[in-house]
């Protein structure tokens, strides 16, 4: 396993120890916990985002996704079979899962659709008019004119 040393950044910025937890979870997922199930991640547009993922054999309701913060939580647990069924051969996995994706500052979630099978899920960043950069004037020395004081002997 290799560790990353990232004092020399926390020196000349704030605010990234988010960073640090966040590559030291990266580097703890097993990657069998990453096979199920399948998922893309893909850029739609500058600011938008589509998370894919494969859930065959699951319908709306046995499907939940949780948006939490920086956080994404996608999970299934399928419903039980009243009756018991004997398989040959058994291929598609439907097992209950739990995916967690973490997501940026800013990133919403926009909508989630299952059609034939996969869940789109949509993201987009929206940065707060507050967050985005503005101009700042300068005031010089031609508009600030110092304060006369006069003293008036009685």
């Amino acid at each position: 396993m290799r560790s990353y040393d990232l004092s020399p950044l926390f020196r000349s910025s704030v605010g990234f120890d988010r960073l640090s937890r966040l590559m030291d979870s990266a580097l703890r997922l097993d990657d069998a916990q990453l096979a199920y199930p399948p998922y893309n991640i893909e850029q739609a547009s500058e600011d938008a985002y589509r998370i894919t993922m494969a859930v065959a054999g699951f319908t709306e309701a046995e499907l939940t996704i949780t948006a939490q913060e920086n956080q994404l939580l996608v999970s299934g647990k399928p419903a039980k079979d009243e009756a018991p069924k004997t398989y040959l051969h058994r291929g598609i996995a439907g097992r209950a899962f739990e995916r967690r994706f973490e997501l940026a500052d800013h990133i919403r979630v926009v909508g989630a659709e299952l059609v034939n099978g996969l869940l789109h899920i949509d993201l987009k960043r929206e940065v707060p008019e507050a967050m985005k950069p503005r101009t700042v004037a300068i005031n010089g020395a031609a508009k600030a004119q110092p304060q006369i004081i006069e003293n008036k002997a009685a």
